[in-house]
C-alpha cells in the first residue's frame, strides 16, 4: 500500500480515500472525523483543472454498487492510499455497473 498524489489517479486502480467530515454530536459540538472509502476508479475528468474529478465505485454490503466523485483538488481528502493496479484498456470503466469482470491485475 502506497499514498500517491491525486494527480497520478488513474482509472483501473483500487484505492482508498481518506476525507475529513465535520460533524455535530448529541450535545451540538462540532467534532472531526476521518471518513474512507475504499474501491476502484472507474473514471477521471477534467485534466488537472479546479474542476477535475475522480469517480471512484465499491459494491456495498447488499451488492448494490455505490459510486462517489470526487474533486481533485477537495482540502477535505487527507491522503488516497493505492491498493492495487489493474491492466485497463479504457479511460472509463463505466462497463463495470452492468458486468461482473475479472480485471488482470499488475503486479509491481
Amino acid at each position: 500500500m502506497s499514498e500517491i498524489k491525486t494527480q497520478e489517479i488513474k482509472p483501473g486502480m483500487f484505492v482508498r480515500v481518506y476525507q475529513k467530515i465535520k460533524e455535530l454530536d448529541a450535545k451540538g459540538n462540532p467534532k472531526e472525523r476521518i471518513s474512507v472509502f475504499e474501491g476502484m476508479v472507474i473514471a477521471r475528468r477534467g485534466g488537472n483543472t479546479p474542476g477535475a474529478t475522480f469517480t471512484v465505485r465499491k459494491i456495498g454490503a447488499d451488492g448494490i454498487g455505490i459510486e462517489k466523485i470526487y474533486p481533485i483538488h477537495l482540502p477535505t481528502i487527507t491522503k488516497i492510499q493505492l491498493l492495487k493496479k489493474f491492466k485497463v484498456r479504457r479511460a472509463k470503466l463505466y462497463y463495470l455497473r452492468r458486468q461482473k469482470k475479472k480485471l488482470k491485475e499488475i503486479k509491481d
